[in-house]
C-alpha cells in the first residue's frame, strides 16, 4: 500500500506506532485515513533498497546513512593511523573494500556506499589536487579563465581509478546482493566551485564572480563536468554499483533563477544520458539546504530525491510528489542524543515518509565525535521497523 499525499497531509492521529519488546519490532500502521494506494508486489531477488524505490511492496524503509563508512568508527580510526593520507584510503583497492565494509560488518545496512570522494576524478580531467588534514580539499591551480578551462580534458575512468570500477566489483561479490552497493559522484557546479574557488568556501564569491562576470568559461567548464560525470556513473554501474548517488552539495548556495541556468540543465543531461543506457540504475540526487529549490529537483529526472533535516519530511513528500522516492532526512544531530530520543525521531520520520519509495537515511553525513553506539542503535531500530 503506499501514501498518496493531497493538499490535506493526514493527521499523526490516523497512524499508529506500537514500540517493539526485545523481541518484536516496531510496527508502522497507516490506516485508510493516511490514504493508501496499491503496491508493485516485491522482487526478492533484489536487494530491499532497489525494490523501494521502484515503488514495490516492502516490509520496512532500507536504510543507510551518509558518511557511514568514517571517523566516527573506531576501525576507521585504526586505519587512518596506519594510513594517514585520505588520498592513499581512498585509491587503494584493498582500503577502499576494506573501509567501505566496516559498517556493513557491524551494522548490516541496507546500502553499502563505495568509500570514495567526490574530487577522484580531478587528476584525470588535468585538474591537480590533495585533500589536507584539517584543511580539506585544495585545488593547486584554480580555473578562473578560458584558458584554464581549455586545459580541462575529458575524464577515462578505466585509466585513471580502475581501482574504483575494482573495489566496486569485490563490494558486490562481498555483500551478496544482501544490499544494494552504491556509488556516487560530484555534480558539475559542485565540482567547478572547488575547481574555482581553490577548495572549499564559505561565500562562494569566486565561483559567482565566474558565473555573472564570464558565464560562458563558467558553462564550458560545467559541459565537460557534466560529459564526464555521465561517463563515470556509467562506469560505476558497469563495475557493480546497483544505484548512484549525486552530490550537488554547493548549488544551494544559487538562487532558484540561477540554479536553473548553472546546475539544473547539466543534471538533467547526465540523467538523461545515462538512462540512455542504464534505464534502469536508480540515481539519487542530494543537495543540502535545499528547501528552496525542492520542486525543481524532480526536474533533473533522478529517482530518489534526498532530503535534508531542514525540510519536513511530510512537506518534502507533499512538495516533490507522488512520482518520486525520497530519502532521509532524520537531523545528524540527533545521533548525540539518548536512544529513545533517537528512536523518536526515526518513528516520526518514517510516519511522515509513508509506506512507500523512502530510503531511511541522515539529513547529512554523520558527524565526526558521534557515539558509534548510537549509530548502532539507530540500525538496530530502523531495521526492526514493520509497515
Amino acid at each position: 500500500m503506499s501514501i498518496t499525499y493531497t493538499c490535506s497531509l493526514p493527521s499523526f492521529s490516523s497512524i499508529s506506532v506500537s514500540n517493539s519488546t526485545t523481541f518484536r519490532p516496531n510496527r508502522i500502521t497507516y490506516s485508510a485515513g493516511a490514504g493508501v494506494a496499491e503496491r508493485k508486489a516485491v522482487n526478492t531477488s533484489e536487494p530491499l533498497l532497489l525494490n523501494a524505490v521502484r515503488g514495490e511492496d516492502v516490509e520496512r524503509p532500507p536504510v543507510w546513512l551518509m558518511r557511514q563508512a568514517g571517523r566516527y568508527m573506531k576501525s576507521y580510526q585504526d586505519i587512518c593511523q596506519k594510513h594517514p593520507s585520505f588520498r592513499e584510503r581512498s585509491e587503494n583497492v584493498d582500503l577502499v573494500v576494506e573501509i567501505s565494509l566496516q559498517p556493513w560488518k557491524v551494522f548490516k545496512p541496507d546500502g553499502i556506499i563505495l568509500f570514495s570522494d567526490i574530487l577522484t576524478p580531478l587528476p584525470g580531467m588535468n585538474i591537480p589536487f590533495d585533500i589536507v588534514k584539517g584543511k580539506g580539499p585544495i585545488i593547486f591551480d584554480p580555473i578562473t579563465t578560458a584558458a584554464d578551462v581549455d586545459k580541462v580534458t575529458e575524464f577515462t575512468p578505466q585509466e585513471w581509478v580502475p581501482y574504483v570500477g575494482e573495489a566496486l566489483t569485490i563490494l558486490r561479490q562481498e555483500v551478496n546482493n544482501e544490499a544494494a552497493v552504491l556509488g556516487f559522484v560530484g555534480a558539475p557546479f559542485t565540482l567547478a566551485s572547488y575547481c574555482v574557488e581553490g577548495g572549499s568556501s564559505k561565500n562562494f564569491t569566486k565561483i559567482k564572480k565566474l558565473a555573472f562576470s564570464q558565464p560562458k568559461v563558467l558553462h564550458a567548464l560545467l559541459e565537460k563536468f557534466t560529459t564526464s560525470m555521465a561517463t563515470y556513473i556509467k562506469y560505476q554501474a558497469d563495475n557493480g554499483a546497483q544505484a548512484v548517488q549525486i552530490f550537488d552539495s554547493w548549488a544551494t548556495e544559487l538562487s532558484p533563477t540561477d540554479f536553473e541556468e548553472f546546475s539544473l540543465p547539466y543534471l538533467k543531461r547526465i540523467v538523461d544520458t545515462v538512462k540512455q543506457t542504464h534505464p534502469d540504475l536508480p540515481l539519487i540526487l542530494y543537495a543540502s539546504g535545499s528547501g528552496g529549490l525542492l520542486e525543481r529537483l524532480p526536474l533533473t529526472g533522478v529517482d530518489v530525491v534526498s532530503l535534508d533535516w531542514t525540510v519536513d519530511m511530510a512537506e518534502g513528500r507533499k512538495r516533490l510528489g507522488s512520482d518520486i522516492a525520497v530519502q532521509g532526512n532524520v537531523d545528524p544531530g540527533v545521533l548525540f542524543g539518548s536512544k529513545d530520543f533517537i528512536t523518536n525521531r526515526i518513528h516520526d520520520t518514517v510516519k511522515k515518509a509513508g509506506n512507500t519509495k523512502h530510503i531511511l537515511n541522515l539529513g547529512h553525513g554523520i558527524k565526526v565525535g558521534t557515539p558509534e553506539e548510537n549509530v548502532a542503535h539507530f540500525f538496530e531500530v530502523a531495521k526492526g521497523l514493520r509497515y
